[in-house]
């Protein structure tokens, strides 16, 4: 009671709610542990005080790439995002002294669908048993202690996460503990109301009626810096130059593969004597051929016609044994390509019924009929049907075990070495259609055949089309040349560019965390040296480009203070300082007007509004105006309101009927967790990070 009494005393616990149980911290095992790391680093961020340390931070990063394929930056901000949530959760529950017992860690273990599901756990009644896995725990503690090294860190995890429910679970029951607030929440879950309102849109008057100068727009955002957000920001301009093949290019790449096909004589200086290379066409060193020759590896996969190139399929399907085909091009590629063997009806298309059993592999372990039971089943329902072959997939969704249930039965295409060999072998004499039953480890399949297509083994030389060295040389020799005539040059970067022909691209607002520029993506390089202490405006930087070529980049702009130059900021601002001046001349004008004398004078519509609740944010036939719905509340039944501002314009309304719900429905609300409507998880989510003291490093690590 002294650790809820503690809650109740600070109102910030009470905004917190259920739902923050929901939020996945993959990370709280790092939290505030230096495992992994070897001596002090310098901190890439702080949290109130407390260290985010870099090498743990770094780790997970890594960690969110490899799981997720996550470009390095997007890793970096995700991390952060839930690092800093978890740094300032576990202040709070620091502060509360909150520690995790036996109960609290069953309580988690046991909610773990990956641990309750693993047969290890099973106990005999068919239930996940935490002390079978607390025996397994001493067991690898005592036999494996690699496996109970990182079996710790993973209780780290845990513990962590029982804490954060102990958390919750206190927050929730001071919710409902607080009388007033569920007294306030039933009485707005049981009183409705009916008016009526006429709306003047802010679209009524023109903009170009009501002057706004620059001036207005940047005393307003001085006025109410805490509405927004203000960080460093750089303004570039750049040329690329990139590096792509011609068509000079292609043709030599194409001359160079045509030359492979067919045997050739070359006069061998060494021996002085002509020597027969043997070509693509005749060569029995298949292996061998396209590994000297090409950019990609012999692929030994056998490939029906719909995995072979989209625009030549028919032609290379068509191939006779040991014919080449090409050069033709190929995403990005030229190739020759020769086919070494055909396989008839070497991929087959099939749908089964699988009766697994007790002690088959890889059963279901809600599966506890016996071998012979699974035989009776499979046997009658073979039978039925080949009486009735429609009944196969009423059967597949009431009896199948297997892969394909989902899909009615169909288990899609497979070939020789993906299937058990008696599946295969069968089908494979099967014709389409007929129906078998085949024994397995894996049980009774009742299985068929449902297409059948030949499948190619075809030897691919690959030489991808890639500028050579003299487009190459030419590219770089025009980027320099560039990069030296601006920096020796008294010209403007503007001119020397159009004299030379250049396509000028300019970036604004670009963010120190930035990865990806408009035209640039994956060049995290320009931006770091933009945000260099020692980068300056007017300088003038060559930046090889990841996808080939380079940049030549000049800064145009160093803001630190960038918000106030935010096009889309003061495009905001402008919008809402305009819509006050309406405001001001329609409320002077109309202040006393009646609902009918507004909508005659603007031939407007007096719409009805019926049975709206105080938790309502949409006003139907206007959008989103909760303030207008907060007035309605505030009069009496048949009275006039004043004008309203509302977020797209100004409204008038008339109370007609307040309706309070049955005795019935007013006990039901009364039971009912208003917990969840008391406070907006999301919304304290964003105010923990508002109101926590936040160092960020990261542009100096990433």
């Amino acid at each position: 009671m002294a650790v809820l009494g503690k809650i109740r005393e600070k109102s910030i616990f009470l905004i917190i709610v259920i739902g923050l149980a929901l939020f996945a911290f993959i990370i709280s095992g790092a939290i505030g542990s230096d495992y992994g790391n070897i001596g002090p680093n310098e901190p890439i961020g702080e949290v109130d005080g407390e260290e985010v340390l870099l090498s743990n931070y770094r780790s997970l990063v890594e960690q969110d790439q490899k799981v997720y394929g996550s470009s390095t930056i997007e890793s970096v901000n995700k991390v952060w995002d839930q690092y800093i949530l978890s740094l300032v959760l576990k202040s709070q529950i620091d502060l509360l002294e909150i520690d995790a017992g036996r109960n609290q860690i069953e309580q988690v273990v046991s909610s773990d669908q990956n641990l309750t599901q693993d047969s290890r756990f099973i106990n005999e009644a068919g239930f996940f048993d935490f002390g079978l896995f607390t025996n397994f725990i001493s067991q690898i503690r005592d036999q494996n202690p690699s496996a109970y090294e990182s079996w710790k860190l993973q209780e780290s995890n845990i513990i962590s996460s029982a804490k954060q429910s102990i958390y919750f679970d206190l927050v929730r029951s001071g919710l409902l503990n607080l009388k007033s607030q569920k007294e306030i929440i039933t009485d707005f879950k049981n009183t409705k109301v009916d008016f009526q309102y006429v709306k003047i849109p802010f679209s009524s008057l023109s903009d170009t009626l009501f002057k706004l100068d620059d001036n207005e727009i940047d005393n307003y955002i001085k006025k109410n810096k805490s509405d927004y957000v203000f960080k460093p920001i750089r303004n570039i301009e750049y040329v690329v130059f990139f590096e792509q093949p011609t068509d000079e290019d292609e043709k030599q790449i194409r001359t160079q593969l045509e030359s492979l096909i067919k045997d050739k004589i070359e006069y061998n200086e060494v021996s002085k004597l002509n020597d027969t290379l043997i070509g693509f066409k005749n060569t029995n060193e298949i292996f061998e051929f396209v590994e000297r020759n090409s950019d990609t590896p012999f692929d030994s996969v056998y490939l029906p016609k719909g995995r072979l190139s989209k625009e030549y399929s028919e032609s290379l399907f068509n191939l006779d044994i040991g014919e080449v085909y090409g050069p033709y091009k190929d995403l990005g590629s030229l190739k020759i390509s020769r086919l070494l063997d055909r396989k008839i009806d070497g991929s087959i298309r099939a749908s089964q019924i699988l009766i697994s059993y007790n002690g088959s592999s890889n059963q279901n372990p809600n599966i506890n009929r016996s071998k012979e039971e699974a035989k009776k089943l499979a046997n009658d329902l073979f039978f039925k049907i080949r009486r009735n072959p429609k009944s196969f997939s009423n059967y597949v969704q009431e009896f199948s075990d297997g892969a394909g249930k989902s899909t009615l039965g169909d288990i899609g295409f497979f070939q020789e070495k993906n299937v058990l060999p008696e599946i295969f072998s069968r089908l494979s004499k099967s014709r389409i259609e007929r129906l078998n039953l085949i024994e397995t480890d894996f049980g009774f399949h009742i299985i068929k055949a449902t297409d059948k297509q030949d499948v190619l083994l075809m030897a691919n030389v690959v030489k991808n089309i890639i500028p050579s060295e003299e487009t190459s040389n030419k590219v770089f020799r025009n980027a320099t040349k560039f990069e030296m005539d601006l920096l020796n040059s008294k010209e403007t970067f503007n001119l020397l560019a159009e004299q030379n022909g250049y396509n000028i691209r300019r970036v604004n607002e670009i963010d120190r965390l930035d990865e990806t520029l408009p035209g640039l993506p994956n060049q995290r390089s320009i931006v770091q040296w933009l945000f260099n202490e020692n980068t300056e405006e007017g300088m003038v930087k060559r930046f090889n480009l990841s996808f080939g070529g380079y940049a030549i980049v000049k800064v145009i702009e160093i803001n630190e203070d960038g918000l106030v130059s935010s096009n889309e900021v003061r495009s905001s601002v402008r919008t809402k300082l305009i819509n006050q001046k309406k405001s001001n001349y329609i409320l002077n004008s109309e202040g006393n007007s009646k609902i009918q004398d507004i909508a005659a004078k603007y031939n407007l519509e007096i719409i009805d509004a019926s049975l709206v609740s105080r938790f309502d944010q949409i006003l139907v036939g206007a959008g989103n105006e909760p303030n207008v719905i907060g007035v309605a509340f505030s009069l009496d039944k048949n009275e006039t309101s004043k004008l309203i501002v509302g977020n797209e314009g100004l409204y008038k309304i008339k109370l007609t009927n307040i309706n309070t719900n049955s005795e019935d429905e007013i006990k039901l609300n009364k039971s009912e967790d208003s917990s969840e409507i008391i406070f907006n998880p999301d919304n304290f989510l964003e105010a923990l990070k508002d109101n926590a003291n936040i160092i960020d490093n990261r542009h100096l690590y990433y």
